[in-house]
Order: C-alpha cells, then structure tokens, then sequence
C-alpha cells in the first residue's frame, strides 16, 4: 500500500480510473506523442481518513505557467470572490493597517477588491496575477519568510481550489506558521468530498486535485501541523465546497459548526471504506449508463456536442472512452484552449459561437457546476429544440 502524504499510514485505495492524461495540458493536434499519461487512483489512509490520490503527478510535470482557467470567465466566480474579500474587509481586515496574502491568486479578483478598499494584499502566484501585487514563487518557508520580512505578518491568508492540489503539505503549514500574525487566520475553501459523494461527482477526481477533505481530516491536518480548525462553512460553488478557518491553538473558540459537521460526518460513514466502495459502484453505474445514452442518441441520427471544456472533463470523457465519435467538437470560452483538443481524449475545442452554427440536437454539459449561469445564456438552445445532457448526480436529459 501506498503511505499518506501526511501522516506516512497505508492508504487504501478504493477506485482507480486508469490512464489519465494531465486535465489542463490541452496538446494542440500535431503534438498528441508529447501528451504526458498517469495512473488515476484514489485512496483512503487508515488513520488519519485523508482522501487522496495513490499516485501524484511528478512536480515537474504540474502546472503553473499558463495554466488556463480563470475566475473572471464566471460571473458566478467573480460574485463569489468579491463577496469573499467583503467578509474579510468587514470581519478580519479591520486594523489600522492590514494585511492579506492569497496562495494561489489566479487572476486576482478577490484581491483586488481588497486592494480597492486599500488594504495592502499580495498573491503568491508562480505564474503571477493580473491587476494585484505579486511574489512569484509557490507558497512555502522560504517564500513565507521573504514576505513577513518584507511586509510584516498576515492577518489574514487565503487560498481557493489550491490547497488540495498541494503534493506535500508541510512547507505550507510551516510557511503558515512563519507569517500569520498572532491572531491571524488561514482560511481556505475546497471541494467537500461528503458533496462529492452524495453528487458523485466523480468528475471532481484529476490530477489537479490530490486531497478530498472532510471536517474530520482537515482538523486532524490542522492539529498535526500545530493549528486549530475553528470555523467551517458550507459553499454552493463548484459543485459543493467548505470553506475552513484554522487558526494558532486558543487563540479563538471553534464555532458550534465544527462540531456538527463532525457529528454529521459520523453519522455518513464518510470515514468508512464501505461508504467509498459504494461511491465507486455509482461511478460505473454512470460511465455505463452515459455511454450507452450517447451511443443511442448517434445512432438515431441525433447530433451531440460537447460544453465546457473544463478539468473536470478530462476525468469523465477519459474514464468513459468519449472521443470525436461520439462528440465532434466541445464547446469554451477560454480562448487558450480553443484551437486545441482536449486531453487524452483529442475533442476537437472550438469557441462558443460554434455552439450556435447551427445548434445541435443535445449537448453533454461538462461544466454542470455552472449549469444555472450557461443555460441562463444559452436559452435560445432550448427554444430552439435543444436539450441538455448531464449526468451529475446521475445521467439525465433537460
């Protein structure tokens, strides 16, 4: 068995989605031999109930220069980490000159609406971010220390969808350790594996993503690394997510909703083998019975695309075996990725105006997470006939 990256106990694993390509390296079509290939699996530790990947992409192979996800393609995101910065500036950033670091920035817009306030803020960003001030570098001791020297202590440092896809964990909380003040704060938010179970939504399992936190194991995380788990709250974004609030040890009395999520996790079995292997059952049940539905549809004569071609995609048209066959071509707005193919399955990616040239018959919702928002913007597809296929919590036409 494979040891946790945390705590160096036997994982066990409980679902493996074979050879996955890297879900944001999209090749463009004559570079298809350089594509890079792991193994897909994941595991529970038997001590601490970590939720992990088995098998890591090597550092070198990861991201971070233009990675091609952005928060401002969403207005749904862009709400978010606005609101965000404003429960901050109300709550944490209330000194007479405070400070806040965000690893993992993106492209800034939490930060910059903090900027605006005047707080002075700082991303810490290996590929930098627009609009704020940024260290280039990956979030650990050294650089933790070149910015507490630099621009004192933080009182508040926070990261999105970052956290999880750190291989090694210690550098961060030991970087942690160095430059948040006394009273200061770590807060982070994730993809909630107890909404990744109930949704399965397995689709949330790729190479970016090598921990799936409960409450259980974050506060055994946050206890190992000298800090405390002081505060949870349950996000709406990205298919369900927790935002964690961990803090030095007595510093701040934990909110009554630590306890409950832990009672309630409890209660789920989400520490329980049992409950992952049930998961994985729904996981095949899902990739057969959409690969069968899209099969149907094409040999009625209907014309299927795809939309969104998001991280998420990579794991769902991989794992299933959906190619140019079945889809001809996905649907993005991200313009980094149009022109492109998709990983390891090789969908040919084209710009969202194709989507109407003309409409299709049904189109495969990759980004089902933004389902709300897209078919919001796309209502002339349904007045025109169309319909949606999606398949998280299972597959079901709209």
């Amino acid at each position: 068995m494979s040891p946790c990256r945390v705590c160096s106990h036997p994982i066990r694993e409980f679902f493996d989605f074979e050879r996955q390509p890297l879900s944001s390296a999209f090749p463009r079509p004559g570079e298809l031999d350089q594509e890079y290939f792991f193994r897909l699996a994941v595991g529970m530790c038997e001590s601490c109930t970590l939720v992990q990947l088995i098998d890591a992409v090597p550092p070198e192979r990861a991201h971070h220069q233009g990675y091609p996800y952005h928060s401002a393609a969403s207005s749904v995101m862009c709400k978010h980490f606005e609101q965000t910065a404003r429960r901050f500036l109300e709550t944490e950033l209330t000194g007479a000159d405070p400070f806040v670091v965000e690893i993992g920035a993106n492209d800034g817009v939490m930060l910059r609406t903090c900027g605006d306030a005047g707080v002075r803020h700082l991303a810490v960003e290996p590929s930098g971010a627009a609009g704020v001030r940024a260290h280039r570098a990956f979030f650990d001791v050294d650089s933790a220390t070149r910015i507490r020297d630099t621009d004192g202590t933080a009182d508040v440092v926070y990261a999105a969808n970052t956290i999880c896809g750190v291989t090694d964990l210690r550098p961060v909380f030991e970087g942690l350790g160095l430059l948040l003040a006394p009273d200061g704060v770590f807060v982070f938010e994730d993809p909630y594996l107890g909404e990744i179970i109930d949704r399965t939504s397995f689709d949330q399992i790729y190479d970016e993503h090598v921990f799936f936190f409960t409450v259980r194991a974050v506060g055994a995380l946050a206890t190992r690394y000298g800090f405390e788990l002081v505060d949870i709250e349950r996000l709406p974004v990205h298919g369900g997510q927790i935002r964690y609030t961990i803090a030095r040890p007595g510093r701040r009395a934990p909110s009554p909703a630590v306890a409950d999520a832990l009672r309630t996790e409890q209660a789920r079995g989400l520490a329980e083998l049992a409950t992952l292997e049930r998961f994985a059952a729904r996981v095949q049940r899902i990739r057969d019975d959409l690969v069968a539905l899209l099969h149907e549809l094409r040999a009625g004569g209907a014309r299927i695309v795809g939309y969104g071609a998001t991280a998420k995609s990579s794991t769902m048209a991989n794992y299933c075996g959906i190619g140019p066959d079945l889809i001809p071509f996905v649907c993005d707005t991200t313009p980094a990725k149009q022109g492109r193919l998709t990983p390891g399955s090789h969908i040919p990616v084209r710009p969202v105006e194709a989507f109407a040239d003309p409409y299709p018959d049904f189109a495969l919702l990759f980004a089902w997470n933004h389902a709300e928002e897209i078919m919001a913007k796309e209502r002339a597809f349904r007045e025109a006939g169309g319909q949606w296929i999606l398949y998280v919590p299972q597959v079901h036409i709209v």
